[in-house]
């Protein structure tokens, strides 16, 4: 699917069982609540990953994979604002993220009546 390498014991409580780190692409990554963001931590974390793109000195950003009733993949992202937001002012195609398979209810946990219909 994804480039895919091991990742440190760095993980949140959602992503602590998984231990696989995706490079997915910033373009399939749907971030429907808008961030608050501290610009002296995004500015931070932009010039770790502009020094050493490869190292795992920030923790992947985790999202909620769930497949669609008609096959497609959604990829769902809600913490990691400050991580997100370095690696697209970086104009990187692609950011290290852990997998966390879920269903349509666990998206409704976070969206509520907004959840959208997933085919």
């Amino acid at each position: 699917m994804y480039q895919m390498y091991r990742s440190q014991d760095s993980s949140s409580i959602h992503a602590a069982h998984v231990n696989e780190v995706h490079l997915v692409p910033m373009n399939v990554i749907i971030r429907p609540i808008p961030s608050v963001l501290d610009m002296n931590k995004v500015q931070s974390l932009m010039e770790t990953i502009r020094s050493n793109p490869d190292s795992e000195d920030v923790p992947p950003i985790d999202v909620l994979w769930i497949k669609g009733r008609e096959g497609g993949n959604y990829f769902y992202s809600f913490g990691g604002c400050h991580r997100y937001e370095a690696y697209k002012r970086l104009d990187l195609s692609s950011i290290p993220c852990k997998l966390v398979p879920s269903t349509k209810q666990d998206l409704e946990v976070y969206l509520g009546g907004s959840t959208p219909d997933l085919l």
